[in-house]
């Protein structure tokens, strides 16, 4: 096991801790973690500040004054997405991580946490994926847009710690799933695209239902209140250059996920790959051993991630029904 060093324990108690992005499945995840913690929660609304605006996001730094802050704000979608919006993907969260982690500085922000994404090492990285290897090799074409912009955000905290001394770190979630996910079926990540159209198949008694590509690339996925609990752990063990992977250090087949999404709706019908549509890249599966060696790993079974999901996604649409009725 590799062994890393734990830094003196960075306490949240008392600290004023803004989660930007709180809106998204990863910054809410992190929201209802912080609760468990003794500081005080700071948002801002995108009617509040424009994350895209430098002198937005500066004068509200400026006068919120955090003292921490976990930068899980970004422009997030699956293969379609990216492939069709690649400006989007590069601009916005170029301009987002830039903003914020300058404005950090600025006003001398205690602890930055920046989350990254495991789409950031090439594309045929040796498995599992180390932190070294970053920067190796090619990235996967359809998501290199958003790649780029969180190598660049990665690279940003590292330099402003070699130059100005900020205690900046990066977090590398594998594949992400859980509670406010996207849940669209054009924009969203296979997980929460797999759970919604499996659902939609039982309850329209479907007998059938179309799978992208051949099913055969591996995954890992990480139930996203996980996440968070792994991102407050390295908030208050961790100050270190170098990034750190979370995830689970398992994976399953996209088929496999499809089966056991399946056994949590209670869909009973078949599956037919549709070759026709990409893959992505063969294998994603993150090395932990940095994670583990802090002595932190994930605590929620992928059956059980999914169980908690799948009731959370069923009682959303049950109250978007009963306010559709209301209106």
């Amino acid at each position: 096991m590799e062994t890393v060093a734990i830094a003196p324990s960075f306490s949240l108690a008392g600290k004023r801790v803004w989660v930007a992005g709180h809106r998204g499945m990863a910054g809410s995840a992190i929201v209802r973690r912080l609760e468990r913690e003794e500081c005080a929660i700071l948002t801002a609304t995108r009617q509040q500040v424009d994350l895209r605006r430098q002198a937005e996001v500066e004068e509200w730094v400026a006068e919120a004054r955090p003292d921490v802050v976990f930068l899980a704000a970004a422009t997030v979608g699956g293969i379609h997405a990216n492939n069709t919006r690649p400006a989007d993907f590069l601009y916005d969260n170029l301009v987002i991580e830039t903003n914020i982690i300058h404005a950090a500085h600025r006003v001398g922000v205690q602890k930055l946490v920046f989350l990254g994404s495991s789409c950031i090492y090439p594309r045929l990285a040796p498995q599992p994926m180390t932190e070294d290897s970053l920067l190796t090799g090619p990235l996967e074409p359809t998501n290199e847009w958003y790649a780029v912009a969180k190598i660049a955000g990665i690279k940003l905290c590292q330099a402003y710690r070699r130059q100005h001394g900020c205690d900046f770190i990066s977090a590398m979630p594998t594949n992400l799933f859980g509670f406010g996910d996207n849940f669209d079926l054009q924009q969203g990540h296979v997980a929460a695209a797999l759970l919604a159209k499996i659902h939609a198949a039982k309850v329209e008694g479907a007998p059938e239902v179309v799978l992208w590509g051949t099913g055969s690339p591996r995954r890992e996925f990480l139930f996203v209140d996980d996440l968070a609990d792994g991102l407050v752990f390295l908030a208050k063990n961790y100050s270190d250059e170098p990034h750190v992977n979370v995830g689970t250090g398992t994976e399953v087949t996209i088929r496999e996920l499809a089966e056991l999404i399946a056994g949590v709706v209670g869909y009973t019908g078949t599956f037919r790959q549709d070759t026709s549509k990409p893959d992505g890249s063969p294998r994603k599966l993150m090395d932990v051993s940095r994670m583990t060696a802090m002595g932190w790993t994930a605590p929620t079974s992928l059956r059980e991630g999914f169980a908690q999901t799948y009731r959370w996604y069923v009682d959303a649409l049950e109250t978007a029904g009963a306010l559709r009725g209301v209106n």
